[in-house]
């Protein structure tokens, strides 16, 4: 079955952007100016403005406010905790992100499929454990797990945006797994 005849979603999307509260619509409008496609994510949750419009605002809050990681850095964040949630959705999504933003073909499917043997440095490598302790065991989170974080430079403010973007999209797979949210077709070929 091709993807495009499967739903994008368990749940209803909207049936006209045009429909939409105005600055719903416009920021859907943006992102597929830039993009060419609509992102199925803006689809799904563009039914529930409320929930739409914060989640969006703190994944901006997280994803673009300028910090000690590289956007690369935080988009690696994003499919290694992705992969260990076993979310197809951010992965494929986040993974051709990834790609775009590291300028690397390879380093996407890397991460999510073994970050420990990816081509990343390590302080990266720190930067991926403790975000994949958050997103898969905080309730065990130490001081002294951020020793090696320390060691590579970062800050206690930086140890909270890993943590942060981790916690965030530990949200967000759920949100994805349990909608069945699919991959645009378009995410698997960006960025190769």
């Amino acid at each position: 079955m091709n993807t495009s005849e499967r739903p994008i979603s368990r749940f209803p999307i909207p049936d006209r952007i045009a429909d939409l509260p105005d600055d719903i619509r416009e920021r859907i409008e943006k992102v597929a100016e830039k993009s060419g496609f609509i992102p199925n994510v803006f689809l799904a949750l563009a039914q529930r403005p409320d929930e739409f419009r914060a989640f969006f605002a703190y994944h901006d809050a997280l994803m673009e406010r300028p910090s000690n990681l590289s956007k690369a850095e935080k988009e690696m964040i994003v499919v290694a905790t992705s992969a260990a949630n076993d979310c197809l959705y951010c992965v494929i999504a986040h993974g051709a992100i990834l790609r775009i933003r590291s300028k690397n073909p390879r380093l996407a499917d890397q991460i999510a499929t073994n970050y420990q043997r990816a081509e990343i440095t390590p302080r990266q490598r720190a930067i991926l454990d403790y975000a994949l302790k958050v997103a898969l065991d905080s309730a065990r989170i130490s001081e002294e797990d951020w020793q090696p974080l320390f060691q590579h430079g970062l800050t206690q403010d930086d140890i909270w945006e890993i943590g942060a973007i981790a916690a965030f999209f530990a949200m967000s797979n759920r949100l994805a797994n349990m909608s069945a949210l699919r991959p645009n077709d378009e995410f698997y070929t960006m960025g190769r």
